[in-house]
């Protein structure tokens, strides 16, 4: 029989791309994850990781084991959660993640008005891009993870073992240099930047980059991407420096340099879908249906202040 902590040990490999990573991860040694990979290998009669000159890689059998190891893991954090359900105790513990722009936003008011609301819960919060999120949800080392999802999309795009709940719509803005000629404009069609360099998220990787990319096909043009980023505010300064111009949302413009403009795209600018993801079917602990409620509660309210925001301008 397969040792769970070992398959746990074999995924950390997986993620991190080598024995030593892992081990700095786990707090081991890399004898001690080596050996606990020779041991599964045992169990399992087969090889399961191949070494080579830039680290390890899975084999067959190996990306077997850890698919498993995702299920099985997330199924003892299920069964752990429900058992301190059952022993009574009064908070437990309760662990997000959150892609960026939404960990410096609704993220920590949800978390203050969870906080004043349940005060013996145990909450931890980790950074993850929403692709990471989901992976975290899948090995059981988080209940709820922020996502982003596009108006495309009809079904949840990770699978139908997650489960989404909508939190808000996100628009989309775009940021040009305050020198930029269309920068006096106060509302903007993005054909009217058809001939701009722009600089983006990596293409491929993140979801902004995608619903731009669609919504730039729509308008008819396919867009000159200049360099890629996946940090906001260094976008904001490639801006600055006249490399080009960005799409931005607005949940990445807590902060707003002083030489650079934002402009809108009218009254139906391309949206991101701001989604609360769980493991469908898992243990749904009191704490955690509170936690949902109140990322759709705070979440409405930052929809209502932009839309006070927008009426006041």
């Amino acid at each position: 029989m397969l040792d769970v902590r070992r398959m746990r040990v074999l995924r950390e490999v997986a993620q991190r791309g080598s024995f030593s990573a892992a081990a700095e991860a786990l707090a081991y040694t890399q004898s001690a994850v080596s050996q606990q990979i020779a041991a599964l290998e045992r169990e399992a009669g087969t090889k399961l990781v191949e070494r080579n000159a830039r680290g390890v890689r899975l084999t067959d059998a190996g990306r077997v084991v850890v698919r498993h190891a995702d299920a099985i893991l997330g199924r003892l954090a299920d069964a752990e959660a429900e058992l301190e359900a059952i022993a009574g105790l009064r908070g437990g513990r309760l662990r997000l993640a959150s892609f960026p722009s939404a960990g410096a936003s609704v993220m920590p008011k949800a978390i203050a008005v969870f906080r004043d609301r349940h005060p013996a819960v145990e909450l931890s919060l980790q950074l993850a891009e929403p692709d990471d999120g989901v992976a975290l949800i899948r090995g059981g080392e988080v209940d709820i993870a922020l996502t982003i999802t596009t108006a495309f999309e009809s079904v949840c795009a990770y699978g139908s073992d997650i489960e989404e709940v909508h939190l808000m719509d996100d628009p989309m803005y775009v940021i040009l240099p305050e020198t930029h000629p269309l920068a006096r404009r106060r509302t903007l069609q993005l054909g009217d930047l058809a001939e701009e360099h722009w600089t983006l998220g990596a293409t491929g990787t993140c979801p902004d980059t995608s619903i731009f990319l669609r919504t730039c096909q729509a308008a008819g043009f396919e867009p000159r991407i200049a360099f890629e980023s996946n940090d906001y505010p260094a976008i904001q300064g490639f801006v600055a420096a006249g490399m080009g111009v960005s799409f931005i949302p607005d949940l990445a413009l807590i902060t707003v340099r002083d030489d650079i403009v934002v402009r809108s795209l009218g009254a139906r600018p391309p949206v991101r879908r701001i989604m609360a993801a769980t493991l469908a079917d898992s243990y749904s602990s009191p704490a955690k249906e509170a936690m949902l409620g109140i990322l759709v509660e705070v979440s409405q309210q930052f929809g209502s202040a932009r839309r006070e925001l927008s009426l006041a301008s």
